[in-house]
């Protein structure tokens, strides 16, 4: 009997939300296993470094990474895992375009350390200590993994084989994944793994949507009682279904709330949150420059809004740094 396909699965930057959508295949994970070897899995079973550096190159069939690139160990990982395996898949937004995580770049090193080792109102550190990668004491010596300046996406460091969107991605869409690979009849190389059209286009409030959609103000979840039935954005919350990709099941739509993008952009997209931010401006209801200045003002956190996942795969990728040394170490 030949030996069943390997598959990981490793965890970078991220939530672990990703991690959840294996788990939320309920049952059905019994299939997927009876088909596949899982030969790393660090969130569920007992797996090692060693283990994978002494596998073949090329011995696993397909890694699942999500999460994106934010320290040294994190790389090595992602290095190690391309070198063992036949296809690498960015498994969830963070892996795919930086996701959450990747609001980090608004930030400076020094300044996330600050915040979060000296002047978090949680935080006792009377002696200042700040994370060090060499700890020497008695003799012993400590390491940590390098923190990088600059969060960047899986595609930033290895090549990536196939992309699987979402925060995160449904069980349904990884179960997909896996029997597309399992059976061979696989996209081209560098596709993304799910519907290449807007998911305004699979939205079942879509038919309530105005011709012309105009606004005076845009709403946020909590300033408004939401009509289950009608187009969110009709009702004046920014839903950036019009800019993101479909393949979620309108989960969140189902949930009386708005998209909030983390599917990314369909492939005639360059900057996700470009166009996104231009589809919102779009209905601003005004010719006036002051009037339009002011309705724009009604969103608190614009590069939250439209670059929430997406800021390291952006055109933009992360605040300019004053330090003249790159942005990776």
């Amino acid at each position: 009997m030949a030996d069943k396909p390997k598959v990981a699965f490793y965890w970078c930057a991220s939530c672990g939300g990703c991690e959840e959508a294996v788990v939320d295949l309920a049952e059905k994970i019994l299939d997927v296993v009876a088909k596949i070897d899982i030969v790393l899995w660090p969130v569920a079973m007992d797996f090692k470094r060693k283990d994978v550096e002494a596998m073949a190159d090329g011995s696993i069939t397909v890694s699942f990474i999500n999460g994106a690139i934010r320290t040294t160990e994190q790389e090595e990982m992602a290095h190690l895992l391309r070198k063992k395996s036949q296809f690498v898949i960015a498994f969830g937004s963070c892996a795919q375009t930086g996701g959450i995580p990747g609001l980090a770049n608004l930030y400076s090193r020094e300044e996330i350390f600050r915040t979060v080792y000296l002047e978090s109102v949680s935080t006792v550190n009377e002696q200042g200590s700040k994370p060090e990668t060499t700890h020497r004491e008695n003799g012993c010596t400590v390491t940590l993994p390098g923190f990088y300046k600059t969060v960047r996406t899986l595609a930033d460091v290895i090549d990536v084989d196939y992309y699987v969107p979402g925060c995160p991605p449904t069980p349904k869409m990884l179960a997909e994944t896996v029997e597309a690979l399992l059976s061979g009849q696989l996209p081209p190389k560098g596709s993304v793994l799910a519907p290449d059209k807007a998911l305004c286009e699979t939205c079942d409030r879509k038919d309530t949507k105005p011709d012309k959609l105009l606004l005076k103000e845009y709403k946020r979840p909590h300033q408004v009682l939401l009509d289950e039935q009608t187009c969110l954005l009709a009702q004046g919350v920014i839903c950036l279904g019009p800019a993101t990709r479909a393949g979620c099941e309108t989960r969140c739509i189902h949930g009386n709330m708005p998209c909030t993008g983390c599917f990314g952009p369909t492939s005639r997209v360059v900057d996700y949150g470009a166009k996104a931010m231009s589809a919102i401006a779009s209905i601003a209801d005004s010719n006036d420059e002051a009037e339009i200045e002011r309705i724009m003002a009604t969103i608190p956190d614009p590069t939250g809004t439209f670059y929430r996942y997406s800021l390291p795969a952006s055109l933009l990728r992360r605040k300019k740094l004053n330090e003249e040394v790159p942005a990776n170490v």
